[in-house]
């Protein structure tokens, strides 16, 4: 399996035109399922949009057999958006320490 196969997406769309995206994938070993990638575009951001995906994204997850969900974003004022719209869904912050080294 590439690692495309792997990888499922949906799209939002508004008359013809797509309007949004989320892209899913699933781990059977681990039961867990990761929001690879969610996007809307800006002038549809803020009604729902980026919300119904992320749900649609979950119900997917649940009827493959994932037993939990998983979904990263920046920390930075930008992504502030995404992490209220992550919580308000019922995500969990999992603080992680990830360390770098410039060679």
């Amino acid at each position: 399996m590439s690692a495309a196969e792997d990888i499922k997406v949906w799209v939002a769309l508004d008359a013809c035109s797509t309007v949004g995206f989320v892209a899913v994938k699933l781990d059977p070993e681990s039961k867990m399922g990761e929001i690879y990638m969610v996007a809307v575009d800006p002038d549809f951001q803020g009604h729902g949009i980026g919300s119904t995906l992320i749900e649609f994204a979950l119900a997917q997850m649940k009827d493959a057999g994932m037993s939990i969900a998983m979904v990263e974003t920046g920390g930075d004022p930008g992504h502030a958006p995404a992490r209220r719209t992550y919580e308000k869904l019922g995500f969990g912050l999992w603080s992680v320490a990830r360390y770098f080294k410039k060679l």
